[in-house]
């Protein structure tokens, strides 16, 4: 193999691009805007410009670059071929193909960025310990990734490890962005930790500190729980229920070593990861239940890792 990779994690504002060593070390990381003026149509001619100019700083040849990895938000199927990325304002085509003809013909790999930003952490972060993981991305929304023997689980239609809209709350009358009812997201997510907070408050006159908060944020939930606050405890509580349950149908599914939490509401830490133990082990069939619970590591470079992972792997 040779020396070294590009990782390059595209979003909807910002190109995240990293330079990579194939051994796993990151020489060197920036951003790029993502220019999705006419339908996106220069994306890729712009990330191929701060490649060459990559190259040229650090003084090292094409002959010495063993590919290029790119995550992208959208449906990705095992072939390359993106279905409908919105954000950035493409249909559908094989962006692997095109990316490689545009740039000296070089191996290119793409995948989902949910699922990349899971084989960045396997690689590299809270998962290098084991062999076959789900990460649970929990943030505005909820995402995922799963990662069998080292390998992205895409999918037929690339759909494979969208947790985030797993049916877990039976009960829930408010319909989910995806247009359904009783998604994980419901439950979750940032969003729905806020929701949750605002309809214990609105059902009971218990006192609590929630009440105090004008714009509450699932952040002041877990810190009113850390500190023992029986509202927030109760919220808290709900979002690990679901969380739990979720994790004990994907483990029957799949039955991974571990489960990688990541995204803006695991800043809660250690305290979230034994809330959601003991919902998971209450809900797992009993042979999964030994799946580790670590936290993510890599923050907002895990995409730009798991891309370049993909050539590494």
């Amino acid at each position: 193999m040779k020396k070294y990779c590009f990782g390059i994690d595209v979003g909807g504002t910002t190109v995240k691009m990293g330079f990579f060593e194939t051994s796993g070390k990151l020489i060197d990381k920036w951003e790029i805007n993502t220019n999705t003026d006419n339908y996106g149509e220069n994306i890729l001619a712009d990330i191929c410009d701060a490649m060459d100019r990559e190259l040229a700083k650090q003084e090292v040849s094409l002959d010495d670059i063993e590919g290029v990895g790119i995550g992208l938000p959208g449906p990705i199927t095992a072939d390359g071929t993106v279905i409908q990325c919105v954000n950035l304002g493409w249909g559908t085509f094989n962006v692997e193909e095109k990316l490689s003809s545009m740039y000296h013909g070089i191996k290119v790999k793409a995948g989902n960025d949910a699922n990349v930003a899971a084989l960045g952490e396997a690689w590299q972060g809270g998962g290098k310990d084991f062999n076959s993981l789900v990460m649970i991305t929990l943030g505005t929304g909820v995402g995922g990734g799963i990662i069998i023997d080292g390998k992205i689980l895409t999918g037929a239609t690339g759909g494979a490890g969208e947790v985030g809209h797993m049916h877990v709350a039976y009960d829930e009358t408010d319909f989910c962005n995806c247009g359904r009812k009783g998604c994980l997201e419901q439950k979750a997510s940032a969003t729905g930790i806020v929701k949750e907070a605002k309809r214990y408050m609105e059902r009971t006159d218990a006192p609590t500190k929630m009440r105090d908060f004008a714009n509450i944020t699932a952040k002041d939930v877990f810190d009113l729980a850390k500190d023992g606050d029986e509202g927030a405890l109760a919220v808290v509580d709900e979002m690990s229920k679901y969380l739990g349950l979720a994790m004990a149908h994907i483990a029957v599914v799949v039955n991974p070593d571990a489960f990688i939490i990541g995204g803006g509401v695991s800043k809660a830490g250690q305290f979230l990861l034994d809330s959601v133990k003991v919902k998971y082990r209450e809900s797992c069939f009993g042979p999964c239940g030994e799946a580790a619970l670590r936290l993510a590591t890599l923050g907002n470079d895990a995409g730009m890792y798991g891309a370049a992972a993909q050539i590494v792997l």
